[in-house]
């Protein structure tokens, strides 16, 4: 989409014919205080700059000498139309004006902020933030469901997909990264519905987690040690418990000489390792065609000599080829997946597999479980928003008909503070794991006092 294009998909009138000579120019309504009536008064404005810009022009500036025109322009207009205005209220409209021509129009404010993790929009007329785990209603407003149609189309065409009543849900980014999830009428019954799920500009690192005491300097030592050594890892956890985030720093770990291949839905792992091959999936085209699954991605990755393969996240199918690349070579590999405790991970793992037409008797799915996952890391939201790593589970390997498992390490949770923050504490189950010979092996030697179980961290 061209500028020309981009501006006049922003308008919500069609492009006015000239008045006649001899017509006053119509007052603009003075702006009230109420949402609406600035929401009218700003699509005046837009009506009035169309006239008056030269797009064709416009289509070869630079990003700030067009962010400085627009300004010009606004004054202009505002003054012409003699619409009185304080100093805040003319810096706000010319403000809205660049942000609906150069980005998302009313996100704009919401997604500079960096102390919003999520940005939720509920209909034009509904839009919360979270700020530290909680949700708080914000005052941001759309004009009506076609100016919200407009930035989802503009979000979502940005990286070749679509969203209208035959293909009412989509996956996209921006451009930092962060995740959107869109779904529109009739399948929203009250709007159009858009969740965007922040990516830090700068991303987060180990010791970031350890300063917020989402986990414990040992623990840390530990989870680098099993991605320096090429342990197999499942990430698991809840709905905005810090999965991804935790995946992105411990595949900074693996050593840069090593050839890595990502797989996703929508891409937002920031990998900074030299050598990475990085897939995303493509969603079926208006004929319900064309459609790359994760599976199909996953099965072309293998082809790639890859060292190691990080899923974004294991949710069908593409769990019996992720267990199989695990156990053939690709040692060290890494996904996510949706459980709230690791046995819960394993039993997600095993009904996966009877999607993708595992048809063996469960004893061998689970054993192809318990030699494909070295350790799953648990990573939780606590009821007061703060996210924590509360488990971290060695597997064993096999009793019987079942995967054993033995806790390193867990967070525990002992009561809740007045003010609603969750008491607890982190401590060592006392168990040596079994990898820590392999870890050794590797020049990685963990100190024993790190798995003391009277020590204990907040």
């Amino acid at each position: 989409m061209n500028l020309r294009q981009q501006f006049a998909s922003l308008l919500s009138v069609e492009q006015p014919q000239a008045p006649a000579a001899a017509a006053p120019a119509a007052p603009m309504e003075a702006p009230a205080h109420d949402q609406q009536a600035y929401q009218r008064m700003k699509s005046d404005v837009h009506r009035l700059l169309l006239g008056r810009m030269d797009l064709q022009a416009l289509e070869t500036m630079a990003p700030e000498r067009l962010r400085q025109e627009l300004s010009v322009l606004v004054e202009r207009v505002l003054g012409e139309e003699n619409l009185v205005l304080n100093a805040a209220e003319r810096r706000r409209l010319v403000r809205d004006v660049q942000h609906e021509m150069l980005g998302l129009g009313p996100l704009e404010p919401l997604l500079a902020d960096p102390t919003i993790s999520d940005v939720l929009v509920n209909g034009p007329r509904q839009v919360w933030v979270e700020r530290r785990g909680k949700l708080s209603l914000t005052d941001v407003v759309f004009a009506d469901d076609e100016h919200l149609m407009r930035i989802i189309d503009k979000i979502v065409s940005r990286v070749g997909r679509r969203v209208d009543e035959s293909c009412p849900m989509a996956d996209a980014r921006l451009p930092d990264g962060s995740r959107v999830n869109v779904i529109i009428p009739p399948l929203a019954l009250d709007g159009a519905q858009m969740s965007i799920r922040r990516f830090a500009v700068v991303p987060l690192t180990m010791d970031d987690l350890v300063e917020y005491k989402t986990l414990t300097p040992p623990m840390a030592q530990m989870l680098q040690a099993l991605a320096n050594a090429e342990v197999n890892l499942l990430i698991s956890g809840g709905t905005g418990s810090g999965k991804t985030t935790l995946l992105n720093i411990l595949s900074g770990f693996i050593d840069a000489g090593e050839r890595i291949v990502t797989i996703e839905d929508a891409a937002e792992l920031q990998l900074r390792q030299p050598h990475v091959v990085r897939l995303e999936t493509r969603p079926p085209n208006i004929e319900g065609r064309g459609e790359v699954s994760q599976r199909d991605l996953l099965r072309n990755a293998l082809r790639m000599r890859p060292d190691r393969i990080i899923l974004g996240e294991t949710r069908g199918p593409e769990a019996m080829d992720m267990l199989q690349a695990m156990n053939t070579g690709h040692e060290g590999s890494m996904t996510t997946i949706h459980a709230n405790t690791p046995r819960d991970a394993l039993s997600r793992l095993e009904a996966m597999l009877s999607i993708a037409g595992f048809n063996a008797p469960p004893r061998v799915a689970r054993a192809q479980i318990a030699s494909a996952i070295g350790v799953v890391v648990q990573a939780n939201r606590l009821s007061d928003g703060r996210r924590k790593v509360t488990s971290i589970a060695e597997i064993t390997g096999m009793e019987g008909d079942m995967v054993s498992m033995q806790e390193i390490f867990t967070y525990k949770q002992t009561g809740v503070e007045a003010d609603g923050s969750v008491k607890g504490h982190f401590q060592a189950s006392g168990v040596r794991p079994r990898f820590a010979e392999r870890l050794k092996a590797r020049g990685l030697v963990l100190p024993e006092t790190m798995f003391d179980p009277y020590t204990r961290w907040e």
